[in-house]
């Protein structure tokens, strides 16, 4: 009756009193609690049908027809209600996930049926034949993986949105890549309001991926010269030496001595314990502006 235009229902348009003595809810859940008589405001929240309902007592009588006209009145102010709560939601979600992209993490957000509501670029650079968004749905190719996700999906179904998501990291295992690691992050605030339904987070973390740090922050927190910055952010990135050297078009011994130089300012003595500070530092969402332009 909603779908075909009615804008309020009550118990008369569907059943007889004397029906309500069998009807389940009526029977084993209404009346047994001293309710008996309800009805449903239609509205609108995008594409989506809601229906709010309210109930009276026995004693408090039925709605009737005034009733209704006076319900329907609030219809219109619903749909605006909740048209104007998901659209903030939205702009919230997205917020999140921008925010990640900043830092170049790709991420996405479900919703508690487990739908994408949302992907940020750096996810979608992410996706392939192992891990994909299908029908709204996230798809992975590893089996085991699947499984973990599925049972996490169905943890967003079946526990109420102010409860704790418990879920470890999931690995996805790929094909001709290194695994993917899907950690689970909850959304609060406006983002998870009824009309638009963001329940949780996945972030992931691409064991291939190999971003560089941040050549300035690299630079201001060592005293580093640029080209001490550069060799040290190529490290940093997992390339060797000789393949610094070869990017940076250097001698070896010049590179050794310029790696030494590096060390000193740094503190350190080995390239892996260079690789480990620098890891800490914060790191550029895209390749450091020297090699884009060089």
């Amino acid at each position: 009756m909603l779908l075909r235009g009615e804008q309020v229902i009550i118990d008369q348009d569907l059943v007889t009193p004397e029906e309500m003595e069998r009807v389940g809810p009526y029977a084993e859940s209404l009346i047994p609690n001293g309710l008996r008589w309800f009805a449903a405001i239609g509205f609108w929240s995008g594409l989506a049908l809601w229906g709010l309902t309210t109930q009276r007592t026995d004693q408090q009588g039925p709605f009737d027809h005034h009733d209704k006209l006076v319900l329907a009145q609030l219809s219109q102010r619903l749909t605006e209600t909740a048209t104007l709560s998901q659209a903030v939601g939205r702009a919230v979600l997205a917020g999140m996930t921008n925010v990640l992209e900043l830092v170049n993490q790709p991420a996405l957000a479900l919703s508690r049926s487990g739908f994408v509501l949302d992907t940020n670029p750096a996810a979608e650079q992410v996706f392939d034949n192992d891990i994909c968004v299908r029908n709204r749905r996230l798809v992975l190719h590893d089996k085991r993986a699947a499984s973990a996700l599925a049972a996490f999906i169905d943890q967003l179904r079946t526990t109420p949105d102010t409860a704790v998501l418990e879920c470890p990291p999931i690995v996805v295992q790929r094909r001709e890549k290194r695994p993917l690691i899907l950690r689970i992050l909850p959304v609060d605030g406006a983002a998870r309001n009824p009309f638009l339904g963001a329940r949780a987070l996945l972030v992931f973390h691409d064991l291939d991926a190999k971003p560089l740090p941040d050549s300035t922050v690299i630079a201001h927190a060592f005293g580093l010269s640029p080209a001490e910055t550069k060799l040290a952010s190529l490290i940093a990135a997992g390339l060797s030496l000789e393949r610094a050297a070869e990017e940076l078009g250097l001698a070896r011994e010049t590179i050794r001595a310029r790696l030494k130089a590096v060390f000193a300012k740094t503190g350190t003595h080995r390239q892996s314990e260079l690789v480990s500070l620098l890891a800490r530092v914060c790191c550029s969402p895209a390749r450091a502006s020297w090699l884009d332009g060089r």
